[in-house]
This record gives structure tokens, C-alpha cells and sequence, in this order.
């Protein structure tokens, strides 16, 4: 059991479906001291037995004093709703539920009784479909506030634990049948592996950790990429193009805010290189502009937010995050990107926000001795014009402050070090 995942101290919500890994987890916590509750969720797949395992587990807790907290959903109506196999309708909706328990409860993690040989089982599927460092990486040990502290345990070390304390548990029918992919890898591929290795599920666990890293670490750089060449919204073709295809292929996926497969990647890359456009799932990828843009089809207008001095402010809608911040180190204001932005304190008119653009808005960008209407400044940007009402405009109670690009209104540019200076970052929410 790896207790560094376990928090010092705060509830935790342990996954009990019944079965001999999740009595363990349960009991073995409840042994050493945790403050625990138990969550159970029925799938509605399997009858009577299904409630039988729910009456085991609530049995279970009531003998060791723990709450419990159950639910039962219609597994075979959402996966034919949203068109999913039953297994990852399942793992949805167990999820959903154990997230939800863990607000209302108040609980520091939610913790699941995945073991090694789960683990094992998850990298060789991922194998055979077809996957990437992430997939072959296996099952994480932490997600959010999920924890699986049993990674290093085989079933049979679990098995003999409980056996020698006599505690009893369920078996789930459906584990010895056929018809699921992950039970035929259980039953024929893992034996077969053990045959030529004995300790492969050891070995297959010190490989996922080993991809672990090495996914984090090309991640680490794709993000350090996108944080110096993009914006929230685009990233500087070019730059992307000249990055190893490691990097890039990464950068596109976080850019994307979602899962892309190797065909959707290369295509979005192959438009940085070429131009053109590529649709991928719920999203339009072009180069326009010397950038690459990221948008929805008909992509939500930015509504209106209060910037603050000092701190931050999330813009879903343009997949940025917006960060303030007030100095007077002059050594500081250094305009070299195009979604930093300085303003002299002084010249602020008021209370300041954050919103898509509106009719009839207008800037005079420092330096260039004229006013122009923001919508001719997005077109002449290379903004797509079904992206144009996302892009974020800094406003002041005088008038627009700011629009992405690095346009600064000459009335509230910097002008004198000396005096206080208002930053404000726009950055991808991918690359924090």
C-alpha cells in the first residue's frame, strides 16, 4: 500500500464495489487508522446480483462502523444515449458519482483498489488499439484527487491478506465472461507473459513508471512551447512546425483541450506547415495569419468579467487564463510578447474588465498615430472570423485598454517607469 498517496489528514472516499480488492482497500485502511467512508455504486446491470453485492458492502460497513454512501444508475440506457460501450459507460458514471459524494462529504480523496495487475491489464489493451507514451503509461497513481494506492499489490497478495482474516467478499459473474476485452487479456494474455516472466506484472509496472516520466517531460516542453509561442487561442505556425514532432504533436493536443488521434495530430501539424484547415471532434484547426487557431464552430462570444489588481481570472470560452499583477520595478516592463500587456496605473479610468468585442469599439494602438475599429484590427490580425467574438478586450470605464496582439491604447501605455505599472498576462489554461 502506497500511503504517500494518501493525504495526511481529511476523509477519504473509498470506490467498494465488493469485490476482494476494494474489501481490502477498505479494511486495511479502516486497520491503519484512516478516517474513511465508502462509496458503492450499482451499475444496474446484473439483477439480484448486483443488489446483493450493494447489501454485502452496506453489511460491510455498518460491522466496521464506516458511512456509506450508495447509488444505482441505468448503465445500459446512458451507454446506448451517448453511444459507449458499457464498460466506459460504467466508468463514467461510477466517476460521476464518486466525484459527486466527495463534495457533498467533504472528502480530501477519493481512493479506488486498482491493483498491478489491473495496471498490467490497462497497458497491454492500450497496446492493442494503439497508443502513445500517455496510453502505455497505464493507470496513474493520482488524477485530480483520485488516488490508487494498491498499484504494487498483486491480486493474490490481496486474496491471502483477507483470507487470513477471514474476510469475506463478492464475486462479479460478469469477470469470468467472455464477451469483455479486458477479462480475455486477464485470463489469456497476462498468464502467458507470466510464463515467460514470472514477475512480468512487477515489470510491467516499473515500465509504465518509467513512460510516465518520460511523457511528463515531453509534455513539460510542449508546454514550455506553447507558453512562448502561443496565446490561449493560437500558436506561431512556424515555430511549431520547426518543433521535433514529439514537442508538436503534444502542443497541438493541449492547444486542442482535448484527446486527438494520430490522424487528427498530423493533420493539424501538416496545416501549420502547408495552410489550410482540419476538423477534428467539436473543433476547426487553421493557419491563418502565420498562426495556427484553435476554435469551436461558432465559438461563444467572451462574456463580460472584472479584472482584479492582483490575481487571476479563467476565460473558458477562449481557453485562457488571465493573470494581474501590479509592480513598480521598471526593469520589468518589457514588450516582447503579444499577450503581455503593461498599463500605467495612473491612467486607468476606473474599474477594469474583460469581455469579447462589442459594436463600434475602438482603439488607438500606441505608436501608430491613428484609431482603428477593433474589428478591422482582429481581421487584419488573422483572427478567423467565427473566433473574433472569443478574443479577449481589456476594457476601462473610459473606453478599450487593450485587445489581443499586444495592442496597448496609447492613453493608458507606459510612459513614466517611475510610477506603478499594471501587468496583465493572457495564457493558455493548458500551459499553467
Amino acid at each position: 500500500m502506497d500511503t504517500d498517496l494518501l493525504p495526511r489528514e481529511g476523509l477519504i472516499l473509498c470506490a467498494v464495489s465488493g469485490g476482494a480488492d476494494s474489501v481490502y482497500l477498505l479494511c486495511r485502511l479502516r486497520e491503519m487508522g484512516y478516517p474513511v467512508a465508502a462509496g458503492h455504486y450499482n451499475h444496474g446491470l446484473r439483477g439480484a446480483e448486483a443488489d446483493r453485492d450493494e447489501d454485502f458492502v452496506r453489511k460491510l460497513c455498518r460491522r466496521l462502523d464506516v458511512a456509506f454512501i450508495s447509488e444505482k444508475g441505468d448503465t445500459a440506457a446512458y451507454a446506448a444515449e451517448h453511444g459507449l460501450g458499457l464498460e466506459e459507460a460504467g466508468r463514467q458514471l461510477r466517476y460521476a458519482f464518486l466525484e459527486r459524494t466527495a463534495d457533498r462529504i467533504g472528502a480530501a480523496a477519493i481512493a479506488t483498489a486498482h491493483t498491478a495487475g489491473d495496471n498490467a491489464e490497462t497497458i497491454l489493451l492500450h497496446l492493442a488499439r494503439g497508443a502513445g507514451l500517455k496510453g502505455l503509461g497505464g493507470i496513474p497513481p493520482r488524477r485530480g484527487r483520485i488516488v490508487r494506492p494498491m498499484l504494487g499489490l498483486a491480486r493474490r497478495e490481496v486474496e491471502a491478506w483477507l483470507r487470513e482474516r477471514g474476510i469475506g467478499y463478492v464475486e462479479d459473474s460478469t469477470n469470468a465472461s467472455g464477451d469483455f476485452a479486458r477479462n480475455r487479456v486477464r485470463r489469456d494474455a497476462v498468464p502467458a507473459l507470466e510464463s515467460v516472466n514470472p514477475a512480468f506484472l512487477r515489470a510491467a509496472g516499473q515500465t509504465a513508471v518509467l513512460l510516465r516520466e518520460d511523457e511528463a517531460f515531453l509534455e513539460d516542453m510542449a508546454k514550455d512551447l506553447i507558453r512562448e509561442h502561443g496565446d490561449g487561442m493560437s500558436l506561431d505556425a512556424a515555430a511549431l512546425s520547426a518543433a521535433p514532432w514529439p514537442v508538436a504533436s503534444r502542443a497541438v493536443r493541449l492547444m486542442a483541450g482535448r484527446e486527438l488521434g494520430y490522424g487528427h495530430t498530423r493533420a493539424a501539424l501538416a496545416a501549420a506547415r502547408e495552410g489550410g484547415a482540419v476538423d477534428v471532434p467539436g473543433m476547426r484547426i487553421v493557419r491563418s495569419g502565420g498562426r495556427l487557431w484553435f476554435g469551436a464552430d461558432g465559438a461563444p462570444a467572451l462574456p463580460e468579467r472584472p479584472v482584479p489588481a492582483a490575481g487571476q481570472v479563467l476565460l473558458p470560452e477562449a481557453g485562457s487564463v488571465l493573470r494581474a499583477e501590479v509592480f513598480t520595478d521598471p526593469a520589468r516592463v518589457v514588450y516582447n510578447s503579444y499577450n503581455i500587456f503593461f498599463f500605467q496605473c495612473e491612467n486607468i479610468c476606473g474599474s477594469i474588465s474583460v469581455a469579447g468585442r462589442r459594436p463600434g469599439d475602438v482603439i488607438r494602438p500606441v505608436g501608430r498615430g491613428c484609431t482603428k475599429q477593433v474589428r478591422r484590427l482582429l481581421a487584419e490580425q488573422g483572427v478567423p472570423a467565427w473566433l473574433r467574438d472569443s478574443v479577449p478586450v481589456l476594457r476601462d470605464e473610459a473606453g478599450v485598454l487593450a485587445v489581443y496582439g499586444g495592442t496597448v491604447d496609447e492613453r493608458a501605455a507606459v510612459r513614466d517607469r517611475s510610477g506603478a505599472v499594471l501587468k496583465i498576462e493572457i495564457l493558455p489554461a493548458t500551459a499553467g
